[in-house]
């Protein structure tokens, strides 16, 4: 887990973080450590600097390659669904794989909650930009792998949670494989523009499913770009 070093980054004021973490509240996210990250994290050091003055409101915003950072509210909505199926399992999320690394935001967040980040982006220059900027925050417990998310990442497994940031035409199963037995998978499920965010909690050779509400995603597509 983390403590970001802001020194040097312009900081918006906290009481436009402020107004972001109580509409997510009335929103209904309820996880107080999430809420606290989230008005922790700059967000606006994730976008290009003509969005710097909509990096606060709920929306999902462009970040270039047809990618988009995703809203607060699914980030957050996301985050504390992984959380709390692992609290519920007693387990600590110690290593925690996320596919779909984009801006490095959702990463940010997780970094400041769990052991150590895995995170997985099939564009090489968000990898590359995404590594600056944690690096600019003095985030130091996540790796980064330019790979397809699809394949996860198997010679770090297994993973005490697995968090999807794109939207799957079905689980693939290599993110299933490289869970410990008990562990969570937080993932966008379905075609089209709407998916639905599906938890899943492996019970040895089983699963059991739960479906959160609907989300919009880019599509988690194979293959690796420069």
């Amino acid at each position: 887990m983390t403590e970001f070093n802001l020194q040097g980054i312009g900081l918006t004021s906290r009481r436009t973080r402020e107004r972001l973490v109580a509409h997510l509240k009335a929103s209904g996210i309820k996880d107080e450590e999430v809420l606290d990250v989230i008005a922790t994290v700059p967000r606006h050091i994730f976008v290009d600097e003509a969005l710097a003055h909509r990096a606060y409101e709920d929306n999902a915003l462009p970040i270039g390659h047809g990618q988009t950072i995703s809203q607060p509210y699914v980030v957050a909505r996301m985050t504390a669904a992984l959380l709390g199926s692992l609290r519920r399992a007693g387990r600590e999320p110690r290593r925690v794989l996320e596919i779909g690394t984009g801006s490095g935001y959702q990463t940010a967040v997780l970094a400041s909650l769990v052991g150590t980040v895995f995170s997985v982006e099939r564009i090489r220059d968000l990898v590359e930009r995404a590594r600056t900027r944690l690096r600019a925050m003095d985030v130091r417990n996540v790796r980064l792998r330019h790979d397809d998310g699809n394949l996860g990442w198997a010679a770090e497994a297994p993973f005490d949670a697995v968090l999807v940031t794109a939207g799957a035409s079905h689980v693939p199963d290599a993110l299933m494989e490289q869970l410990h037995d008990g562990s969570p998978l937080v993932i966008p499920v379905g075609r089209g523009d709407v998916q639905q965010l599906k938890l899943l909690e492996r019970d040895g050779d089983a699963w059991r499913q739960q479906t959160l509400e609907d989300v919009r995603f880019v599509p988690l597509v194979q293959g690796t770009r420069l």
